[in-house]
């Protein structure tokens, strides 16, 4: 057994960056740096709740950012309505978003492949029409949240560093989580439907079953990114419920490595930061984007964990 690995050195050094990056934005006066990472780490979280079905239970769901709007609409619809308690919200988001994905899921799972890609899809554009047609609520324009979620002075979200490491607590408690199921037995029979489905239901597993409660789990976990997303933006719109959102959290997961513990953290890490840096040096660059991205996950089978690996074996 390998005790030190280059892959397990960059996770841990990644991981230290972001718990002392608050004290790096006081020292430095760099206020930016700190918004942008919460933006990150949000983000981050919701591609791991994704790697939890597509990577480890091998279900391309293409319309994952449908419960990062539904966990914000939750929040800034409460607010709307004069329920500001963070108490309330949270669990009404959690709530709403598990209930989407127990629908939209015991749906999508009679169908498999291609048409497993497409319905999910379908639905995530079906969620982002519902929205923009709520006048009430904004709209296309979408809707401000005048005041961030309170939870009676325990955690204050207007202050920008409680309001980080309440994000970064969150994530670390969902890649715990992810680590738990797994490793558990319920996990392995996920992942054993992922290689041979046909074969675990030949052993007796009711396959449909195990799936739909991965996929609520996932999707209750992007719901909880949600109204975090709106704390941080103070705004909702149904943008964050549109296909290319969608997009933007598989090519995080594809990034950083699918099925790893850790890859989706470093996809975004990496995703998000080459997006800010390459959009101040020109607009177009997507152009740039695209094609280094696509080289990435060409020539780094396994994404940047896979690469990170194969540094070790030489």
């Amino acid at each position: 057994m390998k005790a030190f690995t280059v892959r397990k050195a960059v996770t841990a050094l990644m991981l230290a960056g972001l718990v002392l990056l608050p004290l790096y934005s006081q020292v430095s006066g760099n206020i930016f740096i700190l918004t942008l990472f919460t933006r990150i780490v949000i983000l981050a979280l919701a591609a791991a709740s994704l790697n939890l079905i597509m990577g480890f239970g091998g279900m391309m769901s293409f319309g994952h950012a449908a419960y990062l709007g539904i966990g914000g609409y939750a929040v800034g619809m409460l607010a709307q309505e004069g329920v500001g308690s963070g108490f309330i919200q949270f669990p009404v988001a959690l709530a709403a978003s598990a209930l989407y994905a127990l629908v939209i899921g015991a749906l999508s799972l009679r169908t498999r492949g291609v048409y497993f890609i497409m319905i999910t899809l379908a639905f995530a554009q079906m969620a982002y029409y519902v929205a923009s047609g709520l006048a009430r609520y904004g709209g296309d324009d979408g809707l401000t949240i005048y005041k961030r979620s309170d939870f009676s002075g325990l955690v204050n979200l207007s202050n920008r560093t409680q309001f980080y490491y309440l994000c970064l607590a969150c994530l670390f408690g969902v890649i715990f989580l992810i680590w738990r199921i797994v490793n558990s037995r319920f996990g392995l029979v996920v992942q054993g439907l992922r290689s041979n489905e046909q074969r675990m239901q030949a052993i007796g597993f009711p396959a449909k079953r195990y799936q739909l409660v991965c996929f609520v789990i996932a999707g209750t976990m992007c719901g909880l990114a949600g109204a975090l997303l709106a704390n941080n933006t103070d705004f909702i719109s149904p943008a964050v419920m549109y296909w290319t959102r969608s997009g933007d959290l598989m090519v995080m997961v594809i990034l950083g490595g699918m099925g790893t513990l850790f890859g989706p953290v470093m996809g975004a890490v990496v995703y998000l930061l080459l997006e800010e840096f390459l959009s101040q040096i020109t607009e177009y660059w997507a152009l740039i984007m695209g094609p280094l991205l696509l080289l990435i996950v060409l020539f780094g089978r396994g994404g940047i964990m896979g690469l990170l690996g194969r540094l070790n074996r030489g």
